[in-house]
């Protein structure tokens, strides 16, 4: 089993920042992506950004230019740098990670419970 803790979110004005952490735990033998996505009041679940192991980072259009998001390998860890918040960024965060827990294993995605940001106009 892996889990994934989360931290930071909180209420900020907009043009505000905030930082969220991702931390995974267990059984991991290697780790494809760690990434965020988020999910706002009765809209469906989006990625917001991820990093892949292999190097690359895939953003939202509506991000690029205002996060930023940083992968430690060897932390299992992964920051997300929310800059010039907008009040549609407003959601709950979850952040997402591709695990392989044994050698030759299955994929397996797992998800954080979320952490709300809020952003006041």
């Amino acid at each position: 089993q892996v889990q994934l803790v989360e931290s930071g979110g909180g209420l900020v004005q907009a043009g505000g920042s905030l930082r969220l952490s991702c931390a995974a735990s267990g059984i991991i033998f290697s780790i494809n992506s760690m990434g965020w996505y988020r999910q706002a009041a009765g809209k469906q679940r989006e990625l917001v950004a991820v990093a892949i192991s292999d190097g690359r980072i895939n953003y939202a259009d509506s991000v690029k230019g205002r996060f930023t998001i940083a992968a430690d390998s060897a932390k299992n860890m992964v920051d997300l740098q929310m800059s010039s918040l907008k009040p549609e960024d407003t959601a709950a965060y979850h952040c997402n990670a591709l695990v392989i827990s044994t050698r030759g294993g299955p994929l397996r995605s797992y998800w954080g419970q979320g952490t709300q940001v809020t952003v006041s106009s």
